[in-house]
């Protein structure tokens, strides 16, 4: 499945909300984070879009224009850490409805 992560500064976050609803792209699995909670610098947010090559492309193109695309090092070790996020809130979701 082919991904991207790009950083948007908080003033543009109506373009990207636009962007996050175009057809194609909203049927995607995104994730939106402030980037000052994982390291990154204040003022901006952090998106992933993962899906379909079509689509990341399409959202590529589009976040351009709005953001900038993180280095592939960076990338990587972030969707790490927000894959670890993902997977401790499921595991504590489990905690709560076995007990």
């Amino acid at each position: 499945m082919a991904w991207i992560i790009f950083e948007v500064p908080n003033d543009r976050r109506t373009q990207l909300d636009e962007v996050l609803r175009e057809d194609v792209i909203a049927r995607q699995s995104h994730k939106l984070r402030d980037a000052a909670t994982l390291g990154g610098r204040s003022g901006h947010l952090l998106v992933q879009i993962e899906g379909s090559t079509e689509a990341v492309s399409k959202a590529e193109g589009m976040l351009k224009d709005i953001g900038t695309k993180l280095p592939p090092k960076e990338a990587e070790a972030l969707r790490a850490r927000l894959q670890e996020e993902d997977e401790a809130a499921s595991a504590g979701m489990g905690l709560f409805f076995t007990e």
